[in-house]
């Protein structure tokens, strides 16, 4: 059996909604998939995410308070939402659809969680008149931004536009003007929603949902507003800025609440989801918190060893090469990479040096040269392993 919403946001059973809301965002921060390390971390995050949306919502709340956790969520799987649950756009709460109506193709077919709360609150009876459906949060939206691997590391304050829905300024998302004539539909009578009655072996199931013809305003309206053409949005280029954490990562996501799509009904706008791109860098690669660097040196200070300059995202550092490095060598600078995302510690710079062979020497480096190799013989030892290290290589 799950964990009681309440115990897995840590609040009292007489929590308000923004108490719950802060409560929230604690868990969300702490088990996102996209920054946490706890395995259970994508579970943790969907029951919180759930148990918020449930007890942030008064009739699901009364019901939830009322029913217990496992006779709720014994409704909820026997009204067979689709989706499966606590997503948007599909499932409880779901942008753009009644959170109450609609079979996903389970269960008791043919009802749905908000027949078993109509029963429950008003004895097996209709929605009792309304007219419109009630408030629904608007859907998410996404866009991409692009930073440098500079702002990655550093945070950043990012600017910038999208074009979005927004709220009909003339109209304020009715979809018609004032001056429209008003007409109760003839459909749903104007309750906004229309019923129908099955009799299956569980016994007698009712299944509402939203009345196609009026969209669940319950009244038809002689005129369309000529700004929004009758839609009640139109699409507005908005200026934004986002607050990009130390740490974050090429595709990882940052959520903006309420600045997606307009709710309906009163509902609340949806979040916007914002998809990190970190440009490449010339002189790094990044592999998680860490980065890698290639480093060119001579011939001769592989040889005898020296002090070369460096370069980290907070400027360059000394690096001692001892004396016979070889070209693929790898040496780590602790500390010098990325910060860890809303953890503490900082990943490493692993400097792979890379000797250099001239193309071009005049005189004085040709004769120096080849009295090194008399002088050695031009006997080469190689190290042994070294095809088998070649071999994995490749």
């Amino acid at each position: 059996m799950s964990e009681d919403f309440y115990s897995v946001l840590g609040v009292s059973r007489d929590a308000g909604e923004d108490e719950i809301k802060q409560a929230y965002r604690k868990k969300a921060a702490e088990y996102h998939p996209d920054v946490s390390d706890d395995p259970n971390a994508d579970e943790k995050f969907k029951q919180a995410k759930k148990a918020k949306e449930v007890l942030t919502d008064d009739q699901k709340r009364q019901a939830y308070d009322q029913m217990g956790h496992e006779r709720f969520e014994q409704a909820e799987k026997r009204g067979g939402f689709d989706g499966g649950g606590a997503g948007r756009g599909g499932g409880m709460g779901g942008a753009g659809g009644d959170p109450f109506g609609g079979m996903g193709g389970g269960g008791m077919g043919g009802g749905g969680l908000g027949d078993i709360f109509e029963q429950f609150f008003n004895g097996g009876g209709g929605r009792g008149g309304g007219g419109q459906s009630g408030p629904r949060q608007g859907s998410d939206l996404r866009t991409d931004l692009t930073i440098e691997l500079e702002e990655a590391a550093a945070g950043a304050e990012k600017q910038f536009t999208i074009t979005r829905p927004e709220t009909c300024p003339d109209c304020e998302g009715s979809g018609h003007p004032e001056s429209a004539d008003a007409e109760t539909c003839p459909q749903c009578d104007g309750r906004g929603q229309t019923t129908q009655v099955q009799q299956t072996s569980l016994g007698r199931v009712q299944q509402t949902q939203t009345c196609r013809r009026c969209g669940g305003d319950g009244t038809l309206y002689s005129e369309d507003c000529s700004t929004c053409g009758g839609d009640g949005h139109v699409r507005n280029e908005a200026s934004l800025s986002v607050e990009v954490p130390p740490g974050i990562r090429d595709g990882q996501t940052l959520r903006m609440e309420r600045e997606g799509a307009p709710g309906e009904n009163g509902g609340p706008n949806g979040d916007l989801l914002i998809e990190i791109s970190v440009r490449k860098h010339p002189e790094f690669d990044r592999e998680g918190d860490d980065l890698a660097h290639r480093a060119a040196i001579s011939f001769p200070q592989a040889t005898f060893g020296a002090t070369i300059e460096v370069p980290t995202l907070d400027g360059t550092v000394e690096m001692d090469v001892p004396a016979g490095t070889q070209s693929g060598e790898t040496f780590r600078l602790e500390g010098k990479g990325m910060p860890r995302l809303r953890r503490r510690g900082t990943g490493d710079l692993f400097v792979r040096t890379q000797v250099v062979t001239p193309d071009e020497l005049n005189e004085d480096q040709r004769d120096a040269l080849e009295a090194f190799a008399e002088a050695g013989g031009e006997e080469i030892e190689v190290e042994e392993g070294f095809f088998e290290k070649l071999k994995h290589s490749l």
